[in-house]
């Protein structure tokens, strides 16, 4: 319905949500489809890249956390600026920077420029993530916020499932055009991004009252009660600048038990095709396939779960349980045979995502505005430390036990942790 017509019109809050969500919610799942396949596809060519280039299992830990390091450093200036210009310019020159990137990964020669193509790949993709959770607050009051991020996490989860059957096959190109079948790969799956930023410079409005599926009165309703909503939080929460958002201590426990959850996400995201090839002989299309699996549950627990976290008391029930979940996940997986160490990684990866946007609800809740932006990144840029720590770690385990399995402890230890501090977390309404 046009902004113009001669009545205000307001849509019910549940029918409004159902348009937004099938609008917005598309279009971020698939750029974050597309940006979870790119940082970590070099998974399934962890064995390719060791024989072609000779990077030791330590060598590709610490390229695959080295992303991790220049991507968590941009991540607040990456946010502010995104506060500032709009979400559309800026996820759009995102995916423009990383997708040429991701494709020059095919041009690596060894360590060296193997750690800076993914240094770079960090800088050029960081801000995504929390940007569109910033976004997203914009367009959702609290009690759907959880939902909203759980459908945007669904990206990670199909990427999983999609990327490793995907990626053997195109290592399969091996020796076409006398190129390895790894660079076929980061070539292949490094443009789309570049294809689908014009999508999200065409289709992806700022605001509320920049879309033209809302009426004008929509818009406006919207942005009261999000803004309403938002002050209120961050006025009995106390927590009004960076500097306070440094010393809050319910954003300290957030960025906590986020940098557990980051450790466990990225052990299993670089180093499963590894572990399941300790299975059997298994052709790398298989192991590709057996991969996938842990990541389809991964999709159902962030589909399933979020939905249930309405209120503060019921968000921190589900994140502490999920949390512990992770933990007894992956202790089954480092002790167990093939088919219930895969069970474990499935309970592991159906809580990866269970909890995650329910965990970035509490930010939310005490901070608005620009400070509500940088304090997003400041919780992710400190998180994603995780994913340098997990794969280095997983990395520096193996080459010093001999078993692809042992890393695995580490996470579990760090991850029971991170399930404790948990039962501590308080929405905004609460003073930490």
């Amino acid at each position: 319905m046009p902004k113009n017509a001669a009545e205000p019109v307001v849509r019910p809050p549940r029918e409004l949500n159902r348009v937004i969500f099938r609008k917005l919610l598309p279009l971020l799942i698939g750029a974050y489809i597309i940006s979870f396949l790119d940082r970590t596809n070099i998974g399934i060519a962890k064995e390719q890249l060791q024989i072609d280039l000779g990077i030791s299992a330590t060598a590709y830990g610490i390229g695959a956390g080295l992303f991790f390091i220049t991507y968590s450093l941009a991540e607040i200036p990456s946010n502010l600026i995104l506060h500032r210009v709009g979400a559309r310019f800026w996820i759009t020159r995102i995916m423009i920077t990383w997708g040429l990137i991701s494709a020059g990964m095919a041009f690596v020669q060894g360590e060296w420029s193997f750690y800076v193509m993914r240094m770079l790949l960090g800088a050029a993709e960081a801000g995504l993530f929390p940007g569109v959770m910033y976004f997203l607050t914009q367009w959702f009051t609290r009690a759907d916020r959880a939902k909203a991020n759980g459908l945007f996490l669904l990206g990670v989860s199909t990427a999983s499932i999609l990327g490793p059957p995907l990626g053997a096959l195109l290592l399969g190109l091996d020796g076409l055009g006398g190129m390895h079948g790894w660079q076929w790969m980061f070539l292949i799956e490094g443009l789309p991004a570049c294809l689908l930023a014009y999508v999200v410079w065409k289709k992806l409005p700022d605001r509320p009252d920049q879309a033209k599926f809302l009426t004008a009165a929509e818009a406006e309703d919207l942005q009261r009660r999000i803004a309403a909503e938002d002050e209120a939080g961050a006025e009995a929460s106390g927590t009004h600048s960076m500097r306070q958002v440094w010393r809050d201590k319910q954003i300290l426990l957030v960025v906590a038990v986020y940098l557990s959850q980051q450790i466990a996400v990225y052990a299993l995201s670089y180093f499963l095709p590894s572990i399941i090839g300790t299975y059997g002989e298994l052709s790398t299309l298989q192991i590709g396939l057996l991969t996938s699996v842990p990541w389809i549950f991964a999709g159902l627990g962030a589909f399933l779960v979020p939905r249930f976290a309405t209120s503060g008391g019921r968000s921190r029930g589900l994140i502490s349980i999920t949390m512990g979940g992770i933990c007894v996940g992956f202790a089954l997986g480092a002790v167990s045979g093939p088919v219930v160490g895969l069970i474990g990684f499935c309970l592991g990866a159906f809580s990866f995502f269970a909890m995650q946007p329910i965990l970035f609800t509490f930010p939310a809740s005490r901070l608005s505005g620009a400070t509500l932006a940088g304090g997003i990144a400041f919780v992710n840029t400190i998180g994603l430390f995780g994913g340098f720590l997990g794969p280095y770690v997983m990395g520096a385990m193996e080459d010093l036990t001999g078993s692809k399995l042992s890393g695995l402890w580490f996470v579990v230890g760090v991850c029971a942790v991170g399930t404790a501090l948990s039962c501590f977390l308080k929405y905004g309404e609460k003073r930490s």
